[in-house]
């Protein structure tokens, strides 16, 4: 028996992938469907593999499990960002991309009203450091859930394609990290690149639909 027929005392179909505790969470949650979540299947993001091939997925929200890797915050962050889940304005130009996913506790658990805090570069590659272009904050459904509407960001010197996020669950110490796309040239080059924060990104007619499980630090506050 597997460690996942431990934990959940499912068992497991010949030559079929054992059920996680995760995956039977994550099914629960989509019986009333997230309308961001790309795919509508009852797998995780980090079920699987980003669409590149066989770099490793971030790590399942498992009991024990680390959380989403922190990585540096850049000079970019603005404080104080508008409240929208969508960073679309009139004039935005580049390839419309959606974002969706949960925010989980280290113990597998959804945690809702999670803080969500996206900053990125525009088509050209230049960040907007004196508004708010292509910057927003939101917080996660009742079922941990999320849903971001952006451009594909340019790309700028020394970096490969990146969003930029800082998570939060309420009362919990705060995730400053970024997302990547798989596929990239520049992520064998960038020096900040980790491959466990590959997004699973699919072409969606002339947009692209991107998916990512955050895994957090829930700390002492209420949890989902």
């Amino acid at each position: 028996m597997t460690d996942d027929h431990a934990r959940t005392g499912v068992p497991e179909a010949a030559g079929r992938r054992p059920l996680s505790r995760k995956t039977l969470l994550k099914a629960a949650l989509v019986a009333l469907p997230l309308p961001a979540l790309i795919g509508g299947g009852a797998a995780l993001a980090r079920d699987h593999r980003p669409s590149d091939g066989p770099l490793p997925p971030t790590p399942f929200c498992d009991d024990g499990d680390d959380p989403t890797p922190p990585q540096i915050e850049g000079p970019y962050f603005k404080p104080a960002s508008p409240e929208r889940a969508s960073l679309l304005e009139p004039g935005t130009r580049g390839t419309r991309l959606t974002v969706a996913g949960y925010v989980f506790g280290t113990g597998c658990r959804p945690v809702a009203h999670a803080l969500l805090d996206f900053w990125q570069a525009d088509a050209s590659g230049a960040y907007d450091n004196t508004g708010f272009r292509l910057r927003g904050h939101q917080y996660t459904d009742a079922r941990g859930g999320f849903m971001l509407t952006t451009i594909v960001p340019g790309l700028y010197p020394g970096r490969t394609r990146h969003l930029h996020v800082k998570v939060q669950a309420p009362g919990g110490p705060l995730l400053t990290t970024q997302l990547y796309f798989p596929g990239e040239p520049r992520n064998n080059t960038d020096p900040i690149f980790n491959a466990a924060l590959l997004m699973n990104v699919r072409q969606a007619g002339p947009a692209k639909e991107a998916t990512f499980d955050f895994v957090v630090d829930p700390g002492g506050g209420p949890r989902g």
